[in-house]
Parts: C-alpha cells; structure tokens; sequence
C-alpha cells in the first residue's frame, strides 16, 4: 500500500476532468496523491490532465456517477491500475448547470424535472461512489468522503432552487453516512463554497456578480479553486481524524456561521 504525501491511499474526484474538479485532482497530485479523475463528457481535459500528472500517479476514467454500474466499474479501474482500493472519494460531480442568474428557471415556471435531474447528479451520484467505495474502506479499515456544497442555502443571494435543493439534501446525507459509517473509522464531511472565480460552471456569471459578493465578504474578494481545494485537502488528511459530519464553508467570509 503507497502512502504519500499527507493523503494515505487512492482518492477518487467525481467530475474531474474540468473545473473545481480539475483544480481538486491538481491540488490532490501536488501532495503525491494517487488520483482517479471520474469523467463523463470531459475525455480529452481529463485524459490530458492524467497525463500531466504521470499513469503511475494518475488515471482517467469514464463513468457517469448516476449509472450504478457504472460507479462500479469505476472503483475497479481505480484498484486495478494503482494495486489498491480507494481511500478518499470526493463528490464533486453536477448534473449540467450553469451559474447564470438572469437565465435561473424563476419559481412560478421551474419544473420539477429541473429539481430531480440535480437531485439525480448530487445525491444519487454520492450515494452510488459511497456504496461502491465500501468495500475497499473496510479491507483499509479506514476511508474518507469529502462532498463538495453550497453556501446558497444559508445564503440564497441568487435562488438557484433546484442546485440549491439538491446541495441541501447533499448535506442532510452527509450527517446520516457520517453517523452510520463513522464506528468504522469512515469520516464523511462538506465542503461548501460560494460561486468560485473561476470555473467552467461559473463561466456565464456576470462580473458585477462577482463584484457584488467580493464586496460582501471581509476579504473583500472571490475565493479560487485552488483556494476552496485546499479545504478539501484538509479533509482527507490525518489533521481531520477526529472530525465529520461537518459543512465547512468557504467563500471568504461571506456566510458566517
């Protein structure tokens, strides 16, 4: 079993490939992780990102997260390549969605397809990568789940209702799992971030969105994906050992509490 750096054993990062996925395998590999990027439509970014880093401390793999079988498959080609089960899973992967307020589906005209296609990308998709992650947490005795959230719902400054829905039942997962898992020594806890400057997802937000919230915040400015990672990375490192079920915020201070 390779341990290195302040990660012990594979991670696996859902929705890899670009993005704040892209910027958490990066961040991940920067501290000699082992790192599987989940994509689905993304092969050329991820399969280009892989090869930056190294076939023998990165692989890509196509999976989409909602497809149970698939998820399967997943964890296989993980173990496989690098001779070891999974030790992290970072839920990172989102149903198609763009951070566009003017273009958001208002609440007299959203349609509940809108709610079940983010609820069927959040928490079905984390609920197939925990359940095929298991297995290989229990034969390492030990296994961290890190879900990336929002801080929309303490803080609904654009009403995403169907993102902002979806994140919140992330949440109330990750405490039951937490709760459920934790007398095996698997740690599950949130990462939440505001909108991040940049990523793919953020891409079509105006600037003076981006303006406004740095105003609000106290350190006067939009967190990163390198930031928002580095909190993540926190999460799967032995300085966390004694602690989950938690939603740690990241946003600069824009939602306190």
């Amino acid at each position: 079993m390779r341990s290195a750096g302040i990660v012990d054993g594979p991670v696996l990062i859902t929705g890899g490939g670009r993005g704040l996925g892209a910027a958490l395998v990066r961040a991940f590999a920067a501290q000699g992780a082992q790192v599987v990027i989940d994509y689905r439509y993304s092969r050329d970014a991820a399969e280009e990102l892989a090869a930056s880093i190294g076939a023998d401390r990165a692989l890509a793999v196509q999976a989409d997260v909602t497809d149970e079988r698939q998820v399967a498959d997943l964890f296989a080609a993980g173990r496989e390549h690098f001779g070891t089960p999974v030790a992290t899973v970072v839920n990172n992967a989102l149903a198609d969605f763009s951070f566009n307020g003017d273009q958001r589906s208002p609440a007299d005209r959203i349609r509940w397809d809108e709610f079940a296609a983010q609820f069927g990308g959040t928490v079905r998709g984390a609920l197939h990568t925990v359940q095929a992650a298991l297995p290989g947490m229990r034969e390492r005795g030990a296994g961290r789940v890190v879900n990336i959230g929002t801080n929309l719902f303490q803080h609904p400054v654009v009403p995403y209702h169907d993102y902002t829905a979806g994140k919140a039942a992330l949440l109330s997962l990750t405490r039951t799992l937490a709760a459920d898992l934790g007398p095996e020594g698997i740690l599950v806890n949130m990462v939440s971030g505001g909108l991040l400057r940049t990523t793919d997802a953020s891409a079509a937000t105006p600037e003076a969105v981006f303006d406004g919230i740095a105003a609000g915040t106290p350190l006067r400015r939009v967190v990163t994906p390198e930031e928002f990672a580095d909190a993540v990375l926190f999460f799967a490192s032995p300085w966390s050992r004694a602690v989950t079920g938690q939603n740690l915020v990241v946003d600069g201070g824009l939602v306190n509490g």
